[in-house]
């Protein structure tokens, strides 16, 4: 297979149609090597238009899920960032070329080994991934210029956005499947939070954060 080719088709086909301009991204989602933190019995299919399991009921999200959560972001390098559910790694990788100093928690143990292997051999430094569950874990109220949760929940945890500085971004996926809304999250000077709705989507649960039971009359 020539991933090369493959990666431009991806870029020029399913990235930039979903309205992901910005060239920075562009180029990071071009030079990190998505084949490399797929599976290796999905190896090829890393640039094809699909969620690649990850096993333990986990995915990678689709390449423009991830170019769209990047492109919102807009980091301009520098930026302290949590992300929440490493998963391959992949979207960790791009996040640190893009200049952030990324701290990564995945309660998945395997998961978590797996991404700093692939973290490793790809030389990403810049990133620290921690085997943790993000509801049983506390940071500094606005000890990050961003947080990134790569999997969804039924209502958005008061903490993530205590998480942030004022200006700080939270990609986020709130609803219920099949209908979930990918949210760009903004904290103001005032502490409150904007929202911005990116797209439909329909991602795995944040293990923990699942609905409350549904009550039949």
């Amino acid at each position: 297979m020539n991933f090369e080719q493959a990666r431009s088709n991806m870029i020029e086909q399913q990235v930039r149609t979903w309205d992901v301009l910005d060239s920075r991204v562009l180029d990071v989602m071009r030079s990190v090597p998505r084949e490399d933190f797929a599976p290796a019995r999905h190896r090829k299919l890393a640039f094809s238009d699909l969620r690649i399991p990850l096993g333990h009921d986990q995915v990678m999200m689709k390449r423009f899920e991830q170019g769209r959560c990047l492109q919102s972001l807009a980091l301009d390098g520098g930026e302290r960032v949590l992300e929440v559910g490493t998963g391959s790694g992949f979207l960790t990788a791009c996040l640190a070329a893009l200049g952030a100093q990324v701290t990564s928690l995945e309660i998945i143990e395997a998961l978590a080994e797996q991404a700093q292997k692939s973290l490793a051999a790809a030389s990403v430094e810049g990133v620290e991934v921690r085997h943790a569950d993000v509801l049983e874990t506390g940071f500094d109220p606005g000890a990050f210029d961003a947080v990134v949760v790569t999997a969804s929940v039924p209502a958005v945890p008061e903490r993530f956005a205590e998480w942030l500085k004022p200006g700080g971004r939270l990609f986020i996926v709130r609803g219920r499947s099949p209908a979930m809304e990918a949210l760009l999250l903004t904290r103001t000077e005032s502490g409150r939070l904007s929202e911005e709705s990116l797209f439909d989507t329909d991602l795995p649960r944040l293990i923990g954060s699942e609905d409350a039971p549904r009550f039949e009359f």
